[in-house]
């Protein structure tokens, strides 16, 4: 069940778990709520309570606050057994405390994100700050603007509010260029005039956009006004700039370019890093493991040589014998992943194998429960598609571990376990949309910016297999601006293929198959071979049968035995039969191919398979597949992937059902 959250940025509520708001009932049970939540999670007695509800309290008003806080726990808790003690609003000593997370109310997390904007570069700092003033939807406790206790919070988190505003200022300043900084600058200087801060950089704002003139106009304003107003001069800020500007300082430009600051930065800081950092030093393999998950994520070949310098640093860490310096090395891997199938099941084997080792040695206290949640998180992403129950078994655990941690990070981390681990069977889309809602909230939430495209990417697929594709539309544009934002290029490849997809899902398949082969060069060299391998040929064998009408046996004339099938042969093989004319070959093959892993494209294999089955009249296979496949009525098959589709299950699910047997 998903956390109840508090809102104070504006009106006071309260969402459930789907952002739904909570019926809070009347003002009184409202201003119990707010001053719990200004106690930030202390007791508040119930005198105190009184005192603050009631200008004149009478005989019942204690009693009053204990009905309003039975109210408060009935919607907040719906779920809790008669008699069963409250978890959320619960009672201690004299009075009442409310033990929601620390992320739990709006105004936390908005003071959370500003003070780590305070120490991130300026791209990553102003996602924060966007995100941290989004919140607010009006002012902080609003309809307690005149209570005595909300008072203090209010201005406090107001002064808070504005000092985000500025801070948002100077690193849109930082980034350039300058112009899309003034209009917001403008906009609060007039609604906030004695800021001197909000003047000093609009001032500098114009100045950068050549607008020298109407930057010292802003400053002589500032001046006047503060004269006028306050009877003060302006602070050394405001009078060092406006002697910077007359002078034209040289500093006042604009930053220099990012690339050539951060090439600097790079070659200073390898520098030190070599000179100071021994060679054998575990703090070195720590470093490298952190870069080499950088490097998965940059494209080029990036992803590729990741993987390989991955398991050479997991065998360097277990060897110096420490199972907390493995579990660091293996759980610092946590890359985002969104196909369903490994690259190299044999590295994903040795990297489980490890993994394994590392979770019985190390110790089961307190103090390693993160770290045993990253490796079981691990054991979950490397062993997708292999049907074992280990894989959800970690999934689950690495789950109920970052929860009771109350680990946004590692939540992210176990969520990608558990879509990893969503193919257990046929029909799951529902599942995986929801895997990725709570991963896009959660990332959105907390700056996790790569575990947000990956929730957008998660919902693109879902939404496909269940044909509502203006939402998975939206995720894809969502996915993009995104990946161009935080420079993901990998990203582009599972847009470039979801958009052939949805031109193959509208029937326009001689314009699809021009798209898919576009997509398909720009797959080629992007270190993903257990997408890349066959993937082309099978996209233009799905093109043909996606109508539902097309037998088998015209679509074989489009199935090249010469073309790298890559992991899908076992199921072309029937159609390379076929096409020989070899009717019993392909029916053999056809009854010895193996289940297909458990991933994003096993609607779609059982779907090629049923195509053979019906053209062979094979009652029982098909009786076989109809099992299968029934789960996922519905949906589209293998559009789950957000690549391919061979048109509605439900079609291939009545042809299944009302074919004749071989004569």
């Amino acid at each position: 069940m998903e956390p109840i959250t508090f809102g104070v940025l504006g009106p006071v509520t309260a969402w459930d778990g789907t952002g739904d708001a909570l019926p809070l009932k009347g003002p009184r049970h409202r201003a119990v709520l707010a001053r719990l939540i200004t106690a930030r999670r202390r007791v508040v007695p119930v005198a105190r309570l009184v005192a603050d509800l009631w200008d004149e309290p009478g005989a019942g008003s204690a009693g009053a606050v204990q009905t309003f806080v039975a109210d408060l726990r009935r919607a907040l808790e719906p779920d809790r057994p008669a008699r069963a003690p409250a978890r959320l609003l619960v009672t201690e000593g004299p009075g009442y405390a409310l033990r929601t997370a620390p992320d739990g109310v709006d105004a936390w997390r908005f003071e959370a994100a500003v003070t780590d904007a305070a120490v991130l570069p300026p791209e990553r700092a102003l996602q924060l700050l966007d995100g941290a003033l989004e919140l607010w939807r009006g002012p902080a406790y609003a309809e307690f603007a005149h209570e005595h206790w909300a008072r203090a919070e209010r201005s406090r988190l107001a002064e808070l509010r504005l000092g985000a505003v500025e801070q948002r200022a100077r690193a849109r300043l930082e980034l350039g260029p300058a112009d899309e900084a003034v209009a917001g600058l403008h906009a609060h200087v007039a609604e906030h005039p004695w800021r001197e801060e909000g003047w000093r950089l609009l001032a500098l704002a114009l100045y950068r956009t050549g607008r020298q003139a109407d930057a010292l106009a802003v400053l002589r304003r500032a001046r006047t006004m503060l004269a006028e107003e306050l009877g003060v001069d302006p602070g050394p800020g405001l009078r060092r700039l406006e002697a910077d500007i007359l002078t034209q300082d040289p500093r006042l430009a604009e930053p220099a370019g990012p690339p050539d600051a951060a090439a600097r930065l790079w070659t200073q800081v390898a520098a030190d890093y070599d000179r100071t950092v021994a060679a054998g030093a575990r703090a070195r393999l720590e470093s490298t493991v952190q870069l080499v998950r950088n490097l998965a994520v940059t494209g080029g070949g990036g992803l590729r040589a990741a993987q390989e310098h991955r398991l050479a640093a997991v065998t360097a860490a277990e060897e110096f014998g420490d199972p907390a310096l493995t579990a660091r090395v293996i759980g610092a891997y946590d890359v985002p992943a969104i196909w369903t199938r490994s690259d190299d099941p044999g590295q994903a084997r040795q990297i489980v194998a490890a993994t394994e080792r590392t979770l019985a040695a190390l110790p089961q206290d307190a103090a390693h429960a993160a770290a045993r949640g990253r490796l079981l998180a691990t054991v979950a992403l490397e062993m997708r598609g292999t049907r074992s129950p280990r894989g959800p078994q970690a999934a689950r655990e690495a789950e109920d571990i970052a929860r009771r941690l109350d680990d946004p990070t590692l939540l992210a981390f176990a969520l990608n376990g558990a879509f990893m681990q969503s193919c257990t069977r046929t029909g799951l889309a529902a599942r995986r949309d929801t895997i990725g809602a709570r991963l896009v909230e959660l990332a959105a939430r907390h700056g996790l910016e790569n575990f947000e495209v990956l929730g957008r990417l998660i919902r693109m697929q879902a939404r496909s297999a269940i044909g509502d594709f203006p939402a998975a539309d939206g995720h894809a544009a969502a996915a993009d601006r995104l990946a161009e934002r935080h420079e993901r290029p990998l990203v582009a490849v599972f847009t470039r293929w979801y958009g052939a997809l949805r031109i193959a899902a509208a029937g326009r398949t001689a314009e699809a198959e021009a798209v898919y082969e576009a997509a398909a060069e720009g797959l080629r060299g992007c270190g993903m071979p257990g997408l890349e391998r066959g993937l082309a040929p099978l996209a233009r064998l799905c093109l043909r049968l996606a109508d539902g009408r097309t037998p088998a046996r015209q679509a074989v004339e489009h199935v090249d035995p010469d073309d790298d099938w890559g992991p899908y042969r076992p199921w072309i093989e029937p159609y390379v039969r076929l096409r020989a004319g070899a009717r019993e070959d392909a029916a053999d093959l056809l009854r010895a191919a193996p289940k297909p892993p458990a991933d994003l494209l096993q609607e779609a294999v059982y779907c090629l398979q049923a195509a053979v089955a019906l053209e062979l009249g094979d009652r029982t296979t098909l009786t076989r597949l109809h099992t299968r496949l029934a789960p996922a009525a519905g949906e589209l098959a293998g559009a789950g992937s957000g690549l391919i589709t061979l048109g509605p299950v439900d079609g291939w699910l009545a042809a299944m059902s009302g074919a004749s047997p071989s004569t």
